[in-house]
């Protein structure tokens, strides 16, 4: 039986993938009580970076929001991988972006919104959290975006 959210997402033309194997020693997502936190995830399809660089330089700010909406997916798998099912999500309760940006880059936020909202598209008023965007210098195998997020689920 699929999942409404799962549903939502095909409505979207969208699939959730594979959960993106760990690159080192962490797990891509633990749940502690009724929340679940993610690691960091890349924005990794069928295993492979779709680009690299810096976003501002190398990397377009709108391939960037791309780039984030397909760690939001990522990171909807990773919630998955240890809820078993996406419906048990009562909210998103925080997202963190980070985009590794060209030294005059200043479109975080824009950037992170791929990720916002295709939280939003896909969870509704469930999708609605706090965030934060922060630019670093690198991250790692010189991805242009990492997102993590932390969600609530419904009490079993």
């Amino acid at each position: 039986m699929t999942s409404v959210v799962e549903a939502k997402l095909a409505e979207l033309g969208l699939t959730l993938p594979e959960v993106v194997p760990p690159i080192a020693a962490y797990q891509p997502a633990v749940q502690s009580g009724v929340y679940v936190y993610t690691a960091g995830q890349l924005p990794m399809v069928e295993g492979k970076l779709p680009c690299t660089g810096k976003v501002g330089a190398e990397v377009t700010p709108e391939e960037a929001k791309n780039l984030a909406r397909t760690c939001a997916l990522n990171a909807l798998a990773a919630v998955k991988s240890v809820t078993g099912d996406l419906d048990r999500i009562a909210r998103v309760v925080k997202v963190v972006g980070f985009v590794a940006s060209a030294a005059d880059f200043t479109g975080q936020p824009a950037v992170i919104n791929g990720a916002s909202e295709l939280l939003g598209a896909v969870l509704g008023d469930k999708g609605v959290h706090a965030r934060s965007a922060v630019g670093v210098t690198v991250l790692p195998l010189d991805a242009p975006v990492e997102i993590e997020i932390q969600v609530e689920l419904v009490s079993a």
